[in-house]
């Protein structure tokens, strides 16, 4: 079942809504729209969780966020690209 939906304007500049509607055709431009919305509401979920999780745990460092991506990198590369289970 699909979600209900609303019509809202955003203004676009021509040569991305150009670019979007090449793979989708004429609906290209509402569902990248949607879909990159959606992308940076949960970036702005994320990055809220993460200022409340340094606030009470302390920032991550850079070297713990290599570590981190080396961890997962090396899990990929040995699963053929698929990762389950890993503890990040």
């Amino acid at each position: 079942m699909s979600e209900p939906t609303g019509e809202y304007a955003i203004a676009t500049p021509c040569d991305i809504a150009a670019a979007a509607r090449v793979p989708g055709g004429p609906s290209g431009l509402p569902l990248y729209g949607a879909a990159g919305v959606a992308r940076q509401v949960e970036r702005d979920h994320l990055n809220a969780l993460i200022q409340a999780a340094e606030a009470e745990h302390g920032a991550i460092s850079d070297d713990e966020v290599q570590a981190l991506r080396d961890q997962l990198h090396h899990a990929r590369a040995e699963q053929g690209g698929r990762v389950t289970g890993i503890k990040i």
